[in-house]
């Protein structure tokens, strides 16, 4: 096996798609992207690189015959994911008290990523997202969340049955891992459902395709997002984007 066809496999594992979602991407039966990661199948020059776009490594990278545990580096990614929080937070939070449902900034931040994705078939952080009770969500989410607090970034309060989230400074939430594109779709999409019930976005979220298909506790494959029309994408956000 070729270490491409190696990395490819090693990686797209670590990102959590599913084989049939890379193959419908680049435009191949699953049964051929098999084949190309046991090495059978050779890849043509601009296949492999919509793989690495992808996957979100270089292309050089993926031919590499080394360790990939550097170019997937789950850190790195959890990081970028908290900007994303963090930046769902600063911009989705009720003007009136500056806080926010847990459930709310999981869906904000959810539409980041597949409405991302929608636009340039690529994950915005790349996270797997299961169909659970209050989903969609990655399992990160709650470590994340976790994490910020402990860190004293966010604070977070119980009314009720409802977790409310909010800043616990004033300073803007950073953006080093984010691209100028991805802050003003986080900032649009937040602050097109700023104000609005939780109830109204797990609606919205939940009569979309890739939740309405998937059965419970299963990853939701990005892909699935670019079968709906674009009303059912982005919402009150359609005149914001």
């Amino acid at each position: 096996m070729s270490n491409l066809a190696h990395n490819m496999a090693t990686i797209r594992k670590a990102r959590g798609f599913p084989q049939s979602q890379l193959a419908e991407l680049i435009g191949v039966s699953r049964p051929t992207y098999a084949a190309m990661e046991q090495g059978s199948k050779d890849l043509t020059m601009s296949q492999a690189e919509r793989i690495a776009s992808l996957l979100r490594v270089d292309l050089d990278e993926l031919r590499k015959g080394q360790d990939m545990s550097a170019a997937i580096n789950p850190e790195k990614a959890l990081a970028k994911y908290k900007q994303v929080i963090l930046n769902a937070l600063q911009y989705g939070a009720d003007s009136t008290d500056g806080k926010i449902t847990k459930t709310k900034l999981a869906k904000l931040v959810y539409l980041a990523d597949f409405t991302w994705f929608y636009e340039n078939l690529v994950p915005m952080s790349g996270m797997s997202y299961r169909k659970l009770p209050r989903g969609p969500v990655p399992d990160i989410y709650f470590r994340a969340l976790d994490e910020l607090e402990e860190d004293g970034i966010i604070s977070r309060q119980e009314k009720g049955k409802a977790i409310l989230l909010s800043m616990s400074e004033t300073a803007p939430a950073p953006t080093t891992k984010l691209n100028p594109k991805e802050q003003r779709m986080i900032k649009r999409l937040a602050e097109a459902w700023k104000d609005k019930q939780t109830s109204e976005i797990v609606d919205f979220t939940h009569n979309q395709l890739p939740w309405q298909i998937c059965r419970e506790g299963e990853v939701i494959p990005y892909s699935l997002i670019t079968q709906e029309e674009p009303d059912a994408v982005y919402g009150p956000a359609k005149s914001k984007l």
